[in-house]
């Protein structure tokens, strides 16, 4: 009695060859821009909280002065790595046809909102909106900061979104 080869199921999208094409367009020396923009605003996205945790344990009003530097600093630089990572989105088909990157574009055009909100309440009295709506909003922005860069993280360690094959720095 023969045995069938059995038959093996191919993802249709992975049979173009595009799909394996994830190297960066937007890059300086194969490093990708906005892999190295998103350090800022997950940073200044938990210092934001952080300086609103502090002005509820302390009282000094320095700390919603600090959070509102953060939050504001923290959008703008959030917004230009935004643009970076929507230009590497829509120019690299390898990029655009997985949809763990729209996953992660999705997540990052809300965590953006937050983070411009965040910002855009605590003008008219830094000090008296910290507690409830800004520590609320900061907490927000911490744990969307964190399921967004997750997801990021992911497209650049588990598919290698961004990445040159063999790209070697110099000797």
């Amino acid at each position: 009695m023969t045995r069938k080869p059995s038959r093996r199921f191919v993802d249709p999208v992975q049979k173009f060859d595009a799909f394996n094409d994830t190297e960066s367009t937007v890059a300086i020396a194969g490093h990708p821009l906005h892999a190295m923009m998103v350090a800022f605003p997950i940073t200044l996205a938990f210092c934001t909280f952080a300086a609103d945790g502090l002005y509820w344990w302390t009282g000094d009003a320095f700390w919603p002065r600090v959070a509102i530097w953060s939050a504001g600093v923290g959008f703008f630089i959030g917004v230009l790595a935004g643009i970076v990572g929507t230009v590497e989105l829509l120019a690299v088909r390898g990029i655009r046809v997985r949809s763990a990157s729209w996953t992660h574009f999705i997540l990052a055009v809300m965590l953006l909102s937050l983070l411009g909100a965040n910002w855009v309440i605590r003008h008219d009295n830094a000090e008296a909106i910290v507690l409830p709506w800004g520590m609320l909003v900061s907490a927000i922005c911490a744990g969307m900061t964190a399921i967004t860069g997750w997801h990021g993280g992911k497209l650049v360690f588990d598919y290698q979104i961004g990445t040159k094959d063999g790209h070697r720095d110099p000797p």
